[in-house]
């Protein structure tokens, strides 16, 4: 078998090979521990049946990995001095397809139908660069991809937030709005130590498996994640203050407001974050009944 791409020695002779600096604008941390990367695979529980997106795949370490044991790996590279690199380092696995093109303006759908019709299922498996996890997240999501699930390692306080309970300071719209479509869970923590640059922060690998349905049901999903969003806008109010403060015509309403979180047992004095994703759900169909009527 080849050597691993990501040992020190290899990454070092493959980044002087083709000088390549990196960019910080990019986010651009690359693993050089293979049992980590190896340990990625394993909670994704990637098989020869399985069809993999990468996303940010660098100069190839966890796309070999991935596609030693997966059916098919497409990966999305932004960066186009990664093109090379690329082509070189994953020429022994024909069952990888790069793509040129910035994830979050790319058709998955389109990228899913054209590449994955012989696969049985399909998972994310990414190291995802910091400064775009949540919209990355987030467009997985929301585009009802027809994936399995999703495991990524991001900075572990990203993890922590996406996996938070109720009134914890950590639990915020990031964890309801990933825990609506997905059961969410830490699997492993990384140290910064095994990444070249190495990075100001530790990091998190998580695992998203994503729900036959979302956790709970809502007639307007988009009314839904409003209602969210206004009750953590700031952390400090109530619950009443920030839905009067943050909704739409929210001022004009306040009894209404009031009227409606006394009418489903809600004590309007109460923080967002105390607030379960089950009444975030009985609030947002109240008030869609009441204020939007």
């Amino acid at each position: 078998m080849m050597k691993d791409i990501a040992t020190p020695v290899r990454t070092k002779a493959i980044l002087e090979k083709y000088g390549f600096s990196f960019k910080k604008s990019l986010g651009q941390n690359f693993l050089i521990e293979p049992n980590v990367l190896s340990r990625i695979v394993d909670h994704a529980e990637v098989t020869d049946k399985t069809g993999v997106i990468e996303i940010g795949p660098g100069i190839g370490a966890l796309t070999e990995q991935l596609a030693r044991r997966a059916k098919k790996v497409v990966a999305f590279e932004i960066d186009q001095r990664l093109l090379p690199i690329l082509k070189e380092t994953l020429d022994p696995y024909p069952n990888v397809k790069v793509i040129h093109q910035d994830v979050l303006e790319a058709n998955l759908q389109e990228a899913i139908s054209e590449n994955f019709n012989d696969c049985e299922e399909i998972m994310v498996v990414a190291n995802l660069p910091y400064y775009v996890t949540t919209p990355i997240i987030m467009k997985l999501l929301e585009e009802k991809l027809p994936l399995k699930g999703i495991v990524v390692m991001l900075q572990k306080e990203v993890a922590d937030r996406i996996a938070a309970s109720p009134s914890t300071k950590e639990y915020g719209s990031l964890s309801i709005a990933v825990q609506y479509y997905t059961e969410a869970k830490t699997v492993m923590t990384v140290p910064k130590t095994v990444f070249v640059p190495q990075p100001n922060v530790d990091s998190a690998i998580i695992r998203l498996l994503v729900r036959e349905k979302p956790l709970v049901t809502v007639k307007n999903e988009e009314f839904f994640f409003q209602i969210i969003r206004a009750g953590f806008a700031q952390r400090r109010k109530t619950i009443l203050n920030n839905l009067v403060h943050f909704l739409p015509n929210g001022k004009e309403s306040k009894l209404k407001i009031e009227e409606t979180l006394a009418d489903i047992n809600i004590d309007s004095r109460r923080r967002g974050e105390t607030l379960s994703i089950e009444e975030f759900a009985l609030l947002s169909e109240a008030l869609d009944k009441g204020l939007m009527k």
